[in-house]
């Protein structure tokens, strides 16, 4: 029996009946066509869907595995990164073993780009790409889902809510997680749930406490069963932050309301805008494997908010954020400006105080 069967990625055997749903998913249709055909002719569905299904089902049509799904994502990507980025630096990838299985805990400023970001640093190292955690809250549009499934993501219930339901969920994620590295098989998970809206990269020791619960089935200690685990802290930075207006908005509705509560369709729309909008530099630091002793959940995120923190990347937006441009070319201000004048007015401060914080946190 298949105990993973309803959160893990789609396997080798499950490519072609995935795209063949993809296929006949006129939503999934109508968006690629949206996005690929002149305006006037993808508000014709009758012409319109017959068209693109017919040039998919020539790209896919001999698709069979995950691995050429995986190239097939990979190539798309080098177009994305061309077109929306001015460069992807990384560090930290020379030092980690090409043939060890690792689990990257990340912080998270965009919902797919930091995973796929991730990959594309070890795709070009040559090492296998990783299994991606997702929440369930992203998969609610079935062709999500599937696209979501066929390209190496796992599912984290975050919709169980009673007591019992929940704890059967995660210690079902913490076995997969176990088990997937221990078949050769990274990991990434980001530090906590949902993206960090105000610039503040902090891991939640309810993550850490969900990785434990397998290691308590084991019977091993906290601090070796960690250690077995080999996380590697990772630290994405985006020169030009993915979404920042939309973030900014959902902090000042906070602010004046005490809640913010999501449109239907927002997770999608910010995906789209995170792939579609300028980021100017982005690196992505690759830590070291923890390996000291930590006790509890508690002292371990402090470890890894530390590495983080030390691996992030500032960028001229961060230092201009905080009121330093000694370091700053004439270009990159008049850049920055420029787009901060696009900003509502009630929602500047929010964005400011965004870029700027992780150089207050480092102490700079």
């Amino acid at each position: 029996m298949d105990k993973y069967a309803d959160i893990r990625p789609y396997n080798d055997d499950e490519v072609v009946p995935a795209l063949a749903r993809l296929l006949g998913d006129d939503q999934f249709i109508d968006v690629i066509a949206k996005y690929n055909l002149p305006a006037w002719l993808s508000a014709w569905p009758v012409v319109a869907r017959p068209l693109v299904r017919m040039k998919l089902k020539n790209k896919w049509g001999n698709f069979c595995s995950i691995e050429q799904v995986q190239n097939e994502v990979a190539y798309y990507l080098q177009i994305l990164i061309n077109k929306t980025t001015s460069k992807v630096t990384y560090s930290g990838l020379e030092s980690l073993d090409s043939h060890t299985s690792y689990l990257f805990i990340s912080n998270h400023r965009d919902i797919v780009l930091d995973p796929a970001l991730v990959n594309w640093g070890l795709h070009q190292q040559h090492m296998r790409t990783v299994r991606i955690a997702i929440g369930d809250n992203l998969l609610q549009v079935p062709y999500i889902t599937e696209l979501m499934r066929l390209n190496k993501s796992f599912i984290v219930k975050r919709s169980a809510k009673a007591p019992k339901e929940m704890l059967k969920a995660l210690t079902q994620l913490s076995a997969y997680i176990f088990d997937s590295l221990s078949e050769g098989n990274s990991i990434w998970i980001a530090q906590k749930e949902g993206r960090a809206k105000d610039g503040i990269d902090q891991t939640d020791p309810a993550l850490l406490k969900m990785l434990q619960l397998n290691g308590r089935k084991l019977k091993v200690d906290f601090s070796e069963y960690i250690k077995q685990l080999k996380i590697v802290p990772v630290a994405i930075s985006y020169q030009y932050e993915p979404c920042a207006v939309a973030k900014a908005k959902e902090l000042y509705h906070k602010q004046q309301f005490g809640q913010y509560v999501k449109a239907q369709g927002e997770d999608i729309a910010s995906i789209v805008d995170g792939f579609s909008s300028d980021k100017g530099h982005v690196h992505v630091a690759f830590g070291a494997p923890i390996t000291c002793d930590v006790e509890n959940p508690d002292e371990l995120a402090q470890v890894i908010d530390k590495q983080i923190l030390e691996l992030y990347h500032l960028h001229s937006t961060n230092h201009l954020a905080a009121g330093d441009d000694t370091k700053v070319s004439a270009e990159d201000r008049a850049d920055f400006m420029s787009k901060l004048e696009t900003v509502p007015d009630e929602l500047k401060q929010f964005v400011v105080s965004m870029y700027a914080e992780p150089l207050r946190r480092k102490g700079i």
